[in-house]
């Protein structure tokens, strides 16, 4: 069965791509930013690429900051990609704080410009990086990662990680240089990953099926 699936365009955004992985797993893509259509949606992708100010300001600027928090309380499946996942979270501190739609307590901080020992590392951390389950978290059952193994590795390019303030909202972390990253973060039916699933090649693949079939 073809999923519909509302990528939500506000002009930031890998956009193509993102439709390109979801056509690949059979979804139907309409890429909008039609208030009335986000609001009655089957399911909603939220991507983001760029600094996190700027992609707030633009979803205010479209008024779509209130449909997207009406689509997300009927618990119906909701995933936002990169900046799209830090956006769920309380607040964001790049170029200044930031009020973000509070979906997901917690706020996103800069990654630390040194490694565990203290020794300078590169920001952005760009590249593969291995997914593995949180603290408090058993296994990936029943979500968007029920398919795939711990150590396997997706595509990353930010400088900023979230931190939810619950575990349970805690999905996926990876290590950077002895730095913890939320790889993923999870409320009900709402996910999030800082990774690319579209750029994650197979892997990403059974990430965005798994999401389609929730």
């Amino acid at each position: 069965m073809t999923s519909e699936v509302i990528l939500v365009d506000y002009g930031v955004g890998n956009l193509l791509s993102v439709a390109r992985a979801l056509e690949e797993c059979d979804a139907r893509v309409v890429l909008t930013d039609d208030i009335a259509k986000i609001k009655q949606a089957e399911r909603v992708v939220l991507p983001g690429v760029g600094a996190f100010g700027d992609c707030i300001a633009e979803l205010r600027r479209r008024n779509l900051v209130e449909p997207i928090l009406e689509f997300a309380r009927t618990g119906r499946p909701m995933l936002g990609i990169c900046v799209g996942m830090q956006v769920l979270m309380e607040v964001g501190e790049e170029f200044g704080e930031h009020e973000a739609f509070g979906l997901v307590p917690g706020n996103v901080q800069p990654i630390p410009d040194t490694t565990a020992s203290g020794e300078p590392h590169k920001i952005p951390h760009i590249g593969w990086t291995a997914l593995e389950l949180p603290p408090g978290r058993e296994s990936w059952n029943g979500t968007i990662l029920q398919d795939i193994e711990p150590g396997q590795t997706c595509y990353f390019v930010h400088s900023f990680t979230a931190n939810p303030t619950n575990e349970e909202n805690m999905l996926a972390v990876s290590d950077y240089n002895g730095r913890r990253i939320m790889a993923g973060v999870q409320a009900d039916n709402m996910f999030g990953t800082q990774f690319h699933p579209e750029k994650s090649g197979e892997v990403g693949l059974k990430i965005v099926r798994r999401f389609l079939s929730l």
